[in-house]
Order: structure tokens, then sequence, then C-alpha cells
């Protein structure tokens, strides 16, 4: 379903499961809420309700010109979240929507109940894989995806070429690298607020590892787990990724 948001664009919406509110966010330009439906989010199910969406100028959401910083995405999410129920969610977000996540519950202390940070970059915008992504034209960026993300949007396919149509208009038309470029660095006395329970997740050959060791030092109730993988954790390890986070979020 599509739900349309007050001066903003309809957001592309799926609820799955029912219990405690989950909500589950997507990186920026090859991501969508598909990098959670066809893996992950089915298992969360058994116990939560959980929350998915599209971001704004991703996937079936409404494209955007601007909007794409921290506390803009995260109203789009504060907009949303009612549908996955009352009570605190858990949040558990992969790149920039894991940096959505963090800078959501920094922002609004006591309603989050647990975060889950997957392959979060700090400085926000030094992500090594997504800086090489894109240095090429946008019909060029699926073939440095990594395969098993790259095997799924190639091939000729429809859904490869409206990718590519995607991310022209997110690289060209938009503010979406301005927005990175501008995001400020949450600072050491920031991330100390956040009294939360935090997992965080990074691949063990992804260049955002820095980070992990970053923030586990400075958020006061987070642990870091590591992965085989590179930094597109959803699309190169599922089962090993899926398997953490139901004996973290269902079990835990």
């Amino acid at each position: 379903m599509h739900v349309s948001l007050t001066d903003g664009p309809r957001l592309h919406v799926q609820v799955l499961g029912d219990g405690p509110p989950l909500a589950m966010l997507h990186g920026l330009l090859v991501g969508s809420m598909a990098s959670w439906y066809f893996g992950i989010a089915p298992r969360l199910a058994a116990r939560f309700r959980v929350l998915l969406h599209d971001l704004r100028g991703h996937g079936l959401s409404d494209a955007a010109p601007r909007g794409y910083d921290l506390t803009t995405l995260g109203r789009d999410l504060d907009a949303i979240l009612p549908l996955a129920g009352g009570g605190s969610p858990t949040l558990v977000g992969h790149s920039w929507g894991a940096l959505v996540a963090l800078r959501y519950a920094l922002a609004r202390p006591g309603r989050v109940r647990r975060l889950v940070l997957v392959d979060a970059p700090l400085p926000p915008s030094d992500v090594p894989e997504l800086n090489a992504f894109l240095t090429r034209r946008p019909d060029e960026m699926l073939d440095a995806l990594p395969a098993a993300l790259r095997g799924e949007v190639t091939g000729g396919s429809r859904r490869g070429r409206r990718l590519v149509e995607q991310l022209r208009r997110l690289v060209v038309d938009s503010s979406l690298l301005a927005d990175l470029a501008a995001e400020p660095d949450p600072t050491p006395a920031e991330l100390a607020t956040l009294d939360v329970p935090t997992l965080l997740v990074y691949g063990d050959r992804s260049g955002c590892r820095a980070a992990g060791e970053r923030l586990v030092a400075n958020l006061p109730r987070a642990r870091l787990a590591t992965l085989p993988g590179g930094h597109f954790l959803p699309a190169e390890n599922p089962s090993m990724l899926g398997a953490l986070l139901e004996e973290e979020l269902l079990h835990g």
C-alpha cells in the first residue's frame, strides 16, 4: 500500500505479522524494502509486527527531488510507525537506513526499544564501496555491485532497467549526494546518551568496520558482531544475518 505524507511523497509500505512493533530500513540507491522482504523480515514476523517501506525516491515510493538527510528520513519513519502498532519499536537498519535508525533514536530518547545497525557508516558519507560505486555512470553502476546483488537486478530484466532509471534520477536529479555530503557526524557525547540495547553487525570485508569499533566504544549498551561478507550483508550473507537477528530479537 501507499501512504501519503504531509508535504511529502507517497511511501510504499508493507506490514507483516503481529506482535511488538519492529521497523526495518534499507540502504540508499540500490536498496529497497525487498532487501528485507524476500529474506529476513518473514522470519521476524513470527513474533513481531514488521513494518517495511521503500525510502522516498526508492523502490515503489514516489520520486523525491530532496529530503535524503537523516532528519527528513526520520520524519518519514515517524509518520508511518503507527502502522506497526503501539509501544516502543525495535529498529533494524542497513547502511544509511542504520543511520536513520540511530539518528531517530538519538532525537527521541525513550521511544525506541532496541536497535540493530547493520554496517552503519561513520562518518555518514564514508562508505568506500558506495563511493567507488558513485564514480560510475548510472548505466555502469550495476556492474560494480557484489555478485549476489548484481544477479538479482541485471540480465536485462524489467527490475534492472527500473533500477538504472532510479539510480539516474537519484544521482542526477535529486539532492541525495549533497545530503550525504552535508550530514554531520554524531559526536561521542551524543552517542553516550543513547541508553538503548544495540547490536552492531559488520561484514568482515566491509570498508565500514572502523565505524563499528567507534560505535561499540561510545554507545553504552552496544555489542559488535562480525559476519563473513562486505557492506551489502542483507544480499551477500542473508542466511547468517537472518540467524543472528532471529537469535537477538526473538530469543535474546
